[in-house]
C-alpha cells in the first residue's frame, strides 16, 4: 500500500571487482524508481500505480499488488558508493557497485637493510 511500503525481492552477487543488486520490480516505470545513498545507507524505493482503465472496464480479479516498494540495504566500506551505475531493463533495477580501491589486495615492498622483497597479501 501507499502507506505501509512493501519489500522487493532481489539478488545480490560479487562479479569481478563489482557488487552487483538486482531488484525485481515488474510494471514499474523507470520514473516511478527512486534510488538514494547516505553514508553506507542505500535505499531503493519504487511505486507500482494503477494502470488507467476505460470507463466500460469491470474488474474480475485483482492479485498484483499497487503502491509502494522499498529496500534498504547497509553496505560496506569496502564500496566506492560514488560511483554506483544503475540500469532498468524487463522490470529488473541492476545496480552496479565497484569494489573500492582501498579494499583490492596489493603488494607490499619490505625494506631489508639495502635492498627490498616483495610480498603478496
Amino acid at each position: 500500500t501507499w502507506s505501509k511500503p512493501s519489500a522487493m525481492p532481489m539478488d545480490a552477487y560479487r562479479e569481478g571487482d563489482e557488487y552487483v543488486v538486482a531488484f525485481d520490480l515488474p510494471g514499474v516505470t523507470a520514473d516511478a524508481i527512486d534510488i538514494d545513498v547516505e553514508r553506507n545507507m542505500l535505499t531503493v524505493r519504487a511505486e507500482r500505480r494503477p494502470v488507467a482503465k476505460a470507463d466500460d472496464v469491470q474488474m474480475e480479479l485483482s492479485e498484483r499488488p499497487l503502491g509502494v516498494f522499498s529496500r534498504q540495504i547497509v553496505l560496506a566500506d569496502t564500496l566506492d558508493t560514488e560511483h554506483i551505475k544503475a540500469d532498468y531493463d524487463a522490470g529488473v533495477l541492476t545496480l552496479r557497485i565497484p569494489i573500492a580501491e582501498r579494499a583490492k589486495p596489493r603488494k607490499i615492498s619490505i625494506g631489508v637493510g639495502s635492498g627490498h622483497k616483495e610480498i603478496s597479501g
